[in-house]
């Protein structure tokens, strides 16, 4: 699995740590082991300028995702299909404010932040409500699952 990862944001973080948490996230959803994805993590300015101009709203948000060959997990009797997953931005500036409201740690908000970007990369919404409730229980095992497992490592 390709996995890039690019710090423009002026502030620390974890790369590898995220880098570690796309892999587990992309290796339980069964994403072919040759997919490849970005992350790139973005001052305010530069996610003001992506909301703008991808979303049409101002100002900075917390994360952006970009799919591109519009991978979805297999079905269990799937074999995984290849391609790029696309890009997720991350804006460490808004997630360090926010962690704070959600009860997280930046770090935790980041990883949050990432699996929700990842998601959306395969295809996962919350328009509505069974979507959200879908989406957002998977999220959780993904971030349960993660922590036990870095607690074994």
């Amino acid at each position: 699995m390709s996995i890039d990862i690019s710090n423009e944001s002026g502030l620390e973080a974890d790369s590898t740590g995220l880098v570690r948490l796309a892999r587990y996230a992309l290796e339980q959803l069964r994403i072919h082991p040759q997919a490849e994805l970005s992350i790139l993590l973005v001052d305010t300015d530069a996610m003001s300028a992506y909301h703008q101009k991808y979303l049409g709203e101002e100002g900075p948000t917390d994360v952006l995702s970009f799919p591109m060959d519009e991978l979805r997990p297999p079905a269990d009797d799937e074999e995984p299909p290849d391609g790029l997953l696309g890009d997720i931005v991350l804006c460490p500036e808004v997630t360090n404010r926010q962690a704070a409201e959600h009860g997280r740690s930046p770090e935790a908000e980041a990883e949050y932040l990432l699996v929700h970007g990842l998601l959306h990369l395969l295809g996962y919404d919350h328009a509505t409500p069974a979507e959200k409730a879908e989406m957002f229980g998977l999220k959780d095992k993904i971030i349960a699952g993660w922590a036990t497992a870095r607690q074994r490592s």
